[in-house]
């Protein structure tokens, strides 16, 4: 399993903007073979920050949605991001 986590610094002032903007991505999300969660939430204290959760069954399957990547207009409103990835696969024997 592969979980995917950090948060989005946005503009506070287009936040609720980029928010709605992510409504598409987050259905496509939840509908792709192996998305078992999918979440771009407002943070409750910051008013720039966006969260990200996401949770893959695999590698591969994460790598096949994100192909589609933001669009333009998503991608502008980004100011800074840390996202980072998560290999949380069972391991035998461990």
């Amino acid at each position: 399993m592969i979980i995917v986590a950090g948060y989005l610094t946005v503009d506070p002032n287009e936040r609720d903007r980029f928010l709605q903007s992510c409504v598409e991505v987050v259905r496509l999300a939840r509908e792709s073979e192996g998305c078992e969660d999918f979440a771009i939430d407002a943070d409750l204290l910051d008013a720039r920050r966006v969260n990200v959760y996401e949770r893959w069954t695999s590698e591969a399957q994460l790598h096949a949605f994100r192909r589609s990547g933001p669009d333009s207009e998503q991608q502008t409103a980004i100011l800074d991001a840390d996202v980072r990835d998560f290999d949380a696969s069972e391991r035998a024997g461990g």
